[in-house]
């Protein structure tokens, strides 16, 4: 078994990585790291998910020093995976006087050009925006012994090879050069031959990667009713410990206060954090002073807690990366764990995407019924009546004179209890999901008629907009009703309760290109004869 210790690297490093809780390394960084170490070229191919970043960050961050120069250079496919890789060196190099930037579009470039100004040692970033600065003279490379090409494979799809090989030519030609990609497409192999020398190859198999001690699910939720559908999830299922993971900090924020308000110990971890309030927080989710631990991608790197029994996805990963790195902070040392994922209808073509990319189908559940949560937590809410009474002391003797008062006045005693009960737990038990009132019509029995606002004029015919509906919201084709395509409008019947998933995931969507509307669509008054219509499949 290898080490991070195993490795030829500074004590500064061995104990940022020590700090960070990482111990055993992952199988494409014990296979890169070392080829890395010796100075030469490096392919290195793997999945998603198989912590690529630590592989080539670990190195780069060793091999730097504190001269005010850019040392290395880090091109990424998009900002937010430059923001996650910047976020990541700067955690391995805390103990180094070393600085790194992360540069993108989106962002004002005088803020960037005034950092690279003050001097940093490693640069971080999109290749339009490095291409940018080079033609501003803001990014001066004659320094720079290392590049790396972060998923390059995504890079080249994404149309950015005359880009890469733009910057590629403009640093020194004695230079150690790092390529890492999921696949090997000849436009891969071509590049490496181009502007790498005899680069050494590095593999990991899918299976190396795989958690199969992790139960995963998905929640279909609508977006208003999501902290509602998420409470009575959480609820209804035993966490001992859960990690949360929100998209934004203000995200994190929001939901820290929302299910803090509503009784669960939880609290918050994002980028704003001081280091000591950050201790402050791991400390209590260490020791199970909270249940929940609620956080961003960034601010979650390096957490290793053994005993997180569920992973909760409230906003859906960004990319299939972030999703294999979210869920396996649970399962981990050979114990069982669960990753749940809440999707809103607009969000289920990005699940199918990460499914795609893991190569692996993700079950759906239905969010639980209060009647569920009621019946799941009977037991816990007896004790907690139980351990009331047994500890109660002279505060019960405060509520005797009202309870007696009561039981004179012949108020049935299961009555009040049951009336108690709704008062305590009734944050627990709230009220049925706010959903939509679409009223009449005009569909089937036990269906919603839709209205949409394309038809034949964009080529739309009933298997198209079936397939398209099963989907965006999960739904087998064959539960779906009558489709009428007309020259420039479209009805469909959709069962009742999906309905407003369909009304959310399809309402200014796009079919065969085309911006489309959805409205509940208004019956027909009797008489009315209906247009020719292009009659729905069989």
């Amino acid at each position: 078994m290898t080490f991070f210790s195993d490795f030829e690297i500074s004590d500064q490093v061995k104990q940022a990585i020590k700090e960070m809780g990482f111990e055993e390394p992952s199988p494409i960084q014990e296979k890169a790291i070392p080829a890395i170490l010796t100075g030469g070229d490096v392919i290195g191919q793997a999945q998603t998910g198989t912590g690529k970043t630590a592989a080539f960050g670990i190195p780069v961050v060793d091999k730097v020093t504190s001269d005010r120069a850019i040392q290395a250079l880090i091109l990424t496919p998009t900002r937010e995976l430059a923001i996650q890789v910047a976020g990541e060196l700067q955690k391995l190099s805390m103990h180094k006087a070393i600085r790194t930037l992360p540069i993108y579009g989106g962002q004002s470039i005088g803020h960037q050009i005034k950092a690279l100004k003050q001097g940093v040692q490693i640069v971080i970033g999109t290749p339009g925006r490095m291409l940018d600065h080079l033609r501003r003279g803001t990014l001066k490379l004659q320094s720079v012994h290392t590049v790396v090409l972060d998923e390059a494979d995504e890079m080249l799809d994404m149309g950015f090879v005359e880009d890469i090989e733009a910057i590629l030519k403009e640093v020194n030609d004695v230079r150690q050069t790092l390529l890492f990609s999921a696949t090997m497409p000849p436009a891969i192999r071509k590049l490496s031959r181009n502007y790498m020398n005899n680069p050494s190859t590095v593999t990991i198999n899918k299976g190396e990667v795989t958690a199969p001690s992790i139960n995963q699910v998905y929640y279909k939720v609508l977006e208003r009713n999501k902290i509602d559908s998420l409470c009575r999830i959480i609820d209804s299922d035993d966490v001992d410990l859960g990690i949360l993971f929100c998209r934004t900090k203000k995200g994190v924020a929001e939901l820290t206060e929302a299910l803090q308000a509503r009784g669960y110990l939880a609290d918050g971890l994002h980028g704003d954090l001081t280091q000591s309030q950050r201790d402050v927080v791991m400390k209590k989710f260490r020791d199970s002073s909270i249940e929940f631990l609620i956080a961003t991608d960034v601010a979650a790197r390096g957490i290793d807690v053994e005993n997180v029994s569920h992973v909760i996805n409230f906003d859906i990963p960004q990319d299939p990366e972030s999703y294999v790195h979210r869920i396996g902070r649970t399962g981990r040392a050979g114990r069982t764990g669960a990753a749940i994922t809440l999707v809103t209808p607009r969000e289920m073509k990005h699940l199918r995407s990460i499914e795609k990319e893991i190569k692996m189908y993700i079950p759906s559940q239905e969010v639980p019924t209060i009647e569920d949560v009621v019946e799941k937590q009977q037991t816990s809410w007896k004790n907690l009546i139980k351990e009331t009474i047994e500890t109660g002391g002279k505060e019960m003797e405060l509520f005797r004179p009202l309870a007696d008062q009561m039981l004179e006045e012949e108020v049935d005693a299961k009555e009040i209890i049951s009336a108690l009960l709704k008062l305590k737990f009734s944050t627990e038990t709230a009220s049925e999901d706010a959903g939509y009132s679409f009223g009449e019509t005009g569909g089937a029995k036990g269906m919603v008629r839709f209205f949409i606002n394309v038809g034949r004029n964009v080529n739309l015919t009933p298997k198209i907009l079936g397939d398209e509906i099963s989907r965006l919201i999960g739904i087998p084709v064959k539960t779906i009703g009558r489709i009428d395509i007309f020259d420039n409008f479209s009805f469909v019947d959709v069962p009742e309760e999906s309905a407003p998933f369909a009304y959310e995931g399809l309402r200014y969507s796009r079919i065969n290109g085309a911006r489309v509307n959805l409205e509940p669509a208004k019956p027909r008054p009797k008489r009315e004869r209906r247009p020719h219509a292009a009659g729905r499949r069989s």
